[in-house]
């Protein structure tokens, strides 16, 4: 990995660990990063990763409801 560094206002209250959790787990909402990729940057293990996934409002299904749908009519 490279490293990034990122400047942040002093009143916006979070720590580097945070940080990098909440990018995981956009990043891997946003198809940029795989499960275990996003797990990594967050520095935790694939499962850990997949239970806080939630708190960012992101699914561990990562699907688009248009694909569910085009499967869906093809039975």
């Amino acid at each position: 990995m490279r490293n990034l560094i990122l400047t942040i206002p002093e009143n916006l209250d979070l720590n580097e660990r945070e940080a990098k959790r909440f990018l995981a787990a956009k990043l891997f909402e946003a198809g940029k990063l795989s499960l275990g990729q996003a797990a990594e940057l967050a520095e935790l293990s694939k499962v850990a990763f997949a239970e806080i996934l939630a708190d960012y409002n992101v699914s561990l299904f990562n699907y688009p409801a248009s694909d569910i749908i085009k499967d869906a009519a093809q039975f």
